[in-house]
């Protein structure tokens, strides 16, 4: 048994020999793709022109195909060549994010982490699980701004911003954290007053509560069960640019209004809210999202807490 774990070890440690001298062939390989020249490359990795030129056509020898067109003055990518360049240098770009990511994971995240999230949303369900991220890893130093206005992630130095909309495409990384559909709801005292409707004619007739800072002002976008999309004017009865004034109006009976499902969940539950019209859905759907610039080695500070926060978002109510 001793003889065959050994001759297994042997095995084992040739493989890992065979793997690192091809690993190290494709380096040299894309080294000369840089410069364009054997000789270019020579120069900037210490090694003769015939040595590096012997250890591509061994890669080339072991592909069975041509990488490169030589010249006397330079070399170019053949078709192989230029789609195995791509490929190789992708590999070799993932194995070395890899080795810095472990790097990373041995030390504890520290430094400044600069959050930004909506005021209503972050004050609901975003203060205690910042607070025991903080907890978890007291070398990071949380400077948060809960704030309704769309701010510049990368100008304004923001490391993680959260965001509730439909997103339009971005340079941003973005990671969903839950979903957030608009909800059309009335108090159970607006629906004992003036009925419910039940038709989006009826509905255009309700007192409706409107958020002034939302471009389409009093219209609502819908999408019927059959996937048509149309909208409707809301008939005015209350304004507000907070979505905490308009929860409160809807809550003393002012008049039907658009909520995201974070402010009216937990009255949905109670019934102290009603859901009007559920066969339509608000359009576009929105979510909620963590937003933060691309980086190919992210920070682990950024990584951990988007973790932390998306592990977070399943305790949700809705």
């Amino acid at each position: 048994m001793k003889y065959v774990n050994s001759e297994f070890a042997y095995l084992i440690s040739s493989i890992w020999l065979l793997m690192m001298d091809h690993i190290s062939r494709i380096g040299l390989f894309l080294e000369v793709v840089k410069h364009q020249s054997f000789a270019g490359a020579a120069r900037s990795l210490g090694l003769s022109g015939p040595a590096l030129s012997k250890q591509v056509q061994s890669l080339e020898d072991k592909l069975g195909v041509r990488l490169l067109h030589r010249t006397t003055r330079q070399v170019t990518l053949t078709e192989e060549g230029a789609y195995y360049s791509e490929r190789a240098q992708k590999a070799l770009d993932d194995l070395a994010e890899a080795e810095h990511q472990i790097q990373e994971r041995k030390a504890s995240p520290t430094g400044v982490l600069r959050i930004n999230a909506p005021i209503a949303f972050g004050k609901r369900y975003l203060v205690q699980a910042i607070a025991s991220f903080a907890k978890q890893y007291p070398d990071v130093q949380m400077e948060v701004d809960f704030d309704d206005r769309h701010v510049d992630v990368i100008g304004e130095g923001y490391d993680v911003v959260i965001r509730i909309g439909a997103l339009k495409d971005s340079s941003l990384i973005v990671r969903k954290l839950a979903d957030c559909p608009i909800i059309l709801c009335a108090s159970a005292t607006c629906i004992e007053q003036n009925g419910r409707p039940h038709t989006v004619t009826e509905l255009a007739e309700y007192p409706a509560i409107i958020y002034t800072r939302h471009g389409s002002g009093n219209k609502w976008r819908y999408r019927d069960a059959k996937g048509k999309i149309a909208s409707v004017s809301l008939n005015q009865n209350f304004a507000a640019n907070n979505a905490e004034m308009m929860l409160e109006a809807c809550l003393q009976g002012l008049g039907a209004t658009l909520l995201p499902i974070f402010s009216v969940a937990t009255h949905l539950q109670s019934g102290q809210l009603v859901e009007l019209l559920p066969e339509l859905h608000t359009y576009p759907e929105r979510g909620i999202f963590a937003t933060f610039p691309q980086n190919r080695h992210l920070s682990i500070k950024v990584r951990l807490f988007v973790d932390w926060l998306a592990e977070c978002s399943k305790a949700f109510p809705w």
